[in-house]
């Protein structure tokens, strides 16, 4: 399901020195890697166009923040925000926010991309690749005209905007040709095991930017899904992250349009900033951190009741049926319950009305009822 436009309206301010100055050198890049896109031979070519098209979005980013009136660099910092920070501001400043979540999803997975490219080994099929590129491409475009109100096309011939006119709509058929690749080199004897961590690595790297993660697969992880592999199992139980992702094209030649989309119902990582290797889309917003801010023991020690009396509360007067009150919380693969300060005054003003035995001796009736019925 597409994401719905989180973008304002374009300002018809003039465009400060600094942002135009950033702006080219992001369209430059961006060019330079459709060139190598398109190159009729392949050495370096697969780095060569995720780290321009990486440098050409950090470049926009910076550009966009300056434009929404934002800034790109600390108070007394020499150095300007790195690609991380830019798109944190780009998607939770809410001033400034012209990013998606599914937009920051793309961002991190391109930059985690550039990062095993550009410091170690990835192999990424044509297919994944073109994927990778062509949604860049489509995002780079968007913003350029939401956020600056310019046509891509002024800046370039029409007909370089296409990387390819016959996108793979088939995301499972893409992972599938992957995962065939990988267990072909895992064959034993076949001595290509480090080109096979090399393929997996492309796909491990998507799957943790999904789940919250901004960490390099290690040896130790990658040699795990290797096995997986290597035992039959299918992509989409070995990578359910990326199995909760789509590819949408619309359009064609010069106006193709590709975006990676999540499906309906995949929740979003919510934890605190600083969160070591955390990515962007999982970073709990400042708001939501101060708003649901106990847990359960926090609730109990509040609320001057042991445990197991606050849980009767909590599930006599439902609060975990009402979002004022309650909020699951997930950081990494763990979930949390967590409260907010409201849940103490609806909790406070039915003590009131009522005492702690009575509100337990219903708790305690209505289990008596359920195991019955079970």
């Amino acid at each position: 399901m597409a994401s719905v436009p989180t973008t304002k309206p374009v300002k018809t301010r003039r465009i400060r020195r600094e942002a135009k100055l950033l702006l080219e050198k992001a369209i430059n890049s961006l060019i330079l890697s459709v060139e190598h896109f398109n190159r009729p031979w392949d050495d370096g070519r697969v780095e060569s166009v995720l780290i321009l098209l990486d440098h050409a979005f950090e470049m926009q980013l910076k550009s966009c923040i300056l434009h929404r009136g934002g800034r790109i660099r600390e108070k007394r910092a020499k150095q300007t925000l790195g690609f991380d920070e830019c798109v944190r501001v780009a998607f939770s400043n809410a001033a400034i926010k012209f990013l998606s979540e599914e937009d920051a999803l793309l961002l991190q997975t391109i930059n985690s991309l550039r990062d095993a490219a550009q410091h170690h080994l990835i192999d990424i099929s044509e297919q994944h690749l073109y994927i990778q590129a062509q949604a860049g491409l489509t995002l780079f475009r968007r913003l350029l005209k939401e956020v600056f109100g310019k046509d891509l096309a002024v800046s370039l011939p029409a007909r370089v905007l296409p990387l390819s006119t016959t996108p793979p709509t088939d995301l499972a058929k893409v992972f599938d040709d992957q995962i065939d690749e990988v267990k072909k080199l895992l064959k034993p004897g076949g001595r290509k095991r480090v080109e096979a961590l090399a393929k997996l690595r492309s796909l491990a790297i998507i799957e943790s930017s999904i789940q919250g993660e901004k960490l390099q697969p290690g040896e130790g992880e990658l040699k795990a899904i290797a096995r997986e592999v290597q035992q039959g199992k299918s992509w989409d139980q070995i990578f359910p992250g990326v199995a909760s992702i789509n590819i949408t094209a619309t359009g064609q030649g010069p106006s193709l349009d590709l975006r990676i989309t999540k499906t309906t119902g995949t929740p979003i990582t919510l934890v605190p900033e600083g969160t070591p290797g955390a990515t962007v889309v999982a970073v709990k917003r400042v708001d939501e951190l101060g708003f649901y801010n106990l847990g359960h023991h926090q609730l109990a020690e509040k609320m001057g009741l042991s445990p197991n009396k606050t849980t009767a509360v909590i599930a006599v007067l439902k609060l975990q049926e009402n979002q004022d009150f309650y909020k699951k919380v997930q950081i990494g693969r763990s979930v949390f319950n967590r409260y907010s300060q409201k849940a103490i005054d609806a909790m406070a003003a039915a003590l009131k009305e009522r005492s702690i035995d009575e509100i337990w001796q219903e708790y305690q009736s209505k289990n008596s009822r359920k195991r019955k019925r079970g």
